[in-house]
């Protein structure tokens, strides 16, 4: 695959709700990079396979991703428990993992002439996806905090769940996520460890944005 040179590239693991999109978000924003939450893709699979029960399979699923924009995946139906679980499933499927592995490759090494380079978090990131980042984080909190954002998340959407409903559910998440035979969620050696459980985002943001600035700049 023919990768865009002297890109910017930066490949951010973690558990759920720890704030790695937030941080992405940011980190995309002030160096206009090409941001994709790789997270949202598990959860658009996981609500057409709710929706699509008879239809869905690796053929659908191929048709579904080589037409996929980027605005699908900022859609609110796909913030729901029932969603995540459905993701978390399907993420264990290794053909669909191939199937995803090549748009997210696409994103990474060859974004929009317009932007410097690109962010991707997710799972799997650097330990899969873009191994070769100029930039790796692995971005984590306690489960508890984890779970009090997204239960948060959750009533600012309205979304009928309780706190101890989600915590069962993250941590189940955890579970598939770390558990996976195929790109498990694990910390690497070089990846540089972030923990948001005291950290505001202003904060981890400075912290990061240091690491970044260091590099860039020298």
């Amino acid at each position: 695959m023919r990768k865009r040179k002297n890109i910017i590239t930066v490949a951010i693991d973690s558990p759920a709700a720890a704030g790695a999109g937030t941080q992405a978000k940011l980190i995309s924003k002030f160096y206009n990079l090409y941001y994709l939450d790789t997270g949202k893709i598990y959860r658009y699979l996981g609500k057409l396979k709710l929706d699509n029960k008879k239809k869905f399979n690796y053929d659908f699923v191929k048709k579904k991703i080589s037409c996929l924009k980027l605005t699908q995946l900022k859609n609110k139906s796909l913030i729901s428990n029932d969603v995540a679980i459905s993701a978390s499933l399907i993420a264990k499927d290794n053909r669909i993992r191939k199937i995803v592995h090549k748009f997210q490759q696409k994103c990474a090494y060859n974004p929009p002439y317009k932007f410097k380079g690109s962010v991707l978090d997710g799972r799997d990131i650097i330990t899969v996806q873009v191994k070769d980042a100029m930039f790796k984080f692995y971005i984590t909190a306690s489960l508890k905090v984890r779970a009090k954002r997204r239960f948060n998340e959750y009533q600012n959407l309205n979304k009928k769940i309780t706190y101890n409903e989600v915590l069962k559910s993250l941590r189940n998440r955890d579970k598939l996520d770390k558990n996976r035979k195929y790109g498990p969620l694990k910390k690497t050696k070089d990846s540089i460890l972030i923990n948001t459980t005291k950290l505001s985002k202003k904060a981890c943001f400075k912290m990061i944005k240091a690491i970044m600035d260091k590099k860039l700049n020298n």
